[in-house]
């Protein structure tokens, strides 16, 4: 049966990519190349709403047939919507920078609120309980997470496949650390999901995903790993060893920007995958080193 779900997840992201990507060139929803893109010719965006409605469609089924807890399936709900929502807006129009991290606090207080008392974090000597510093420190978290892969996905297939490889690793971590089974099909499904969505968006990509999809897989990542550190607080630290050229590449990057008084929110190409897409003059190297 989890098998079929799984196939079923990655048929439904993979056939509602192509509709989104049919209604996008009907509707000249593209992303047209400027001196700060890193791609040569217009592309339909927005194929992360694929993502967005294949993995949510899939907890609403496992919460309905108690598949799921209902903390950790509301928590997913509630912030996923937000920010999928914030980010498809985002990507039809344009919503003010001071809006758009508002609705982002806002989905990282509800996943916390769903989800309950942060993890322990571990730190050499130290052990920082689930006090008001607990849950300052998982909200930043979140909403630091969903930003940065907002940041990443600026070549070809990166995003995405980071996304597959991170889940199909965190559900391996949860098998060798005989975590409880919904640990270990959570993050399958989101790498079914995503993996419908990467044959189209794997160099060179016929859509690209949005900030509906980038963000939404940032705040998804970050409840799944917040949800696995509760159960073995080690786990926190190998989600984001996991994730750790995505995390590096965006925190240096804005502290360089910040440093040099760039608005750290205007469209860039200063990240480190861009300059090495720029040197090897394509996206696909790159996005399979990554």
């Amino acid at each position: 049966m989890w098998i079929l779900l799984l196939g079923l997840a990655w048929s439904v992201s993979y056939l509602f990519t192509g509709q989104v990507r049919r209604y996008a060139l009907s509707r000249s929803i593209l992303d047209v190349p400027n001196e700060r893109s890193s791609h040569q010719t217009p592309t339909p965006r927005g194929g992360g709403l694929a993502i967005v409605l294949s993995f949510l469609g899939t907890v609403v089924f496992l919460y309905f047939f108690n598949g799921l807890p209902s903390q950790l399936a509301l928590g997913l709900l509630g912030s996923g919507l937000v920010v999928a929502l914030i980010g498809f807006l985002d990507d039809h129009g344009h919503i003010a920078a001071r809006w758009r991290l508002l609705a982002h606090f806002a989905a990282a207080s509800l996943a916390l609120y769903w989800l309950g008392k942060p993890p322990v974090l571990l730190l050499p000597g130290i052990a920082i309980e689930s006090g008001w510093l607990g849950w300052v420190l998982a909200v930043l978290y979140l909403v630091w997470l969903l930003n940065l892969y907002n940041f990443m996905d600026g070549i070809d297939g990166i995003a995405a496949g980071e996304a597959v490889l991170v889940s199909l690793s965190a559900a391996a971590l949860a098998v060798i650390c005989d975590l409880p089974f919904e640990y270990v099909l959570l993050p399958l499904i989101l790498a079914a999901c995503v993996a419908g969505f990467l044959v189209w968006n794997f160099p060179p990509a016929r859509i690209f995903m949005g900030d509906a999809g980038s963000g939404f897989l940032g705040i998804v990542l970050g409840v799944m790993s917040l949800q696995a550190a509760r159960v073995n607080p080690d786990l926190l630290w190998a989600w984001l060893i996991l994730l750790g050229v995505f995390v590096v590449d965006a925190t240096l990057t804005l502290l360089r920007r910040l440093f040099r008084g760039e608005r750290v929110y205007e469209a860039h190409r200063s990240h480190a995958y861009q300059f090495a897409s720029r040197k090897y003059r394509a996206h696909r190297p790159v996005t399979l080193a990554v």
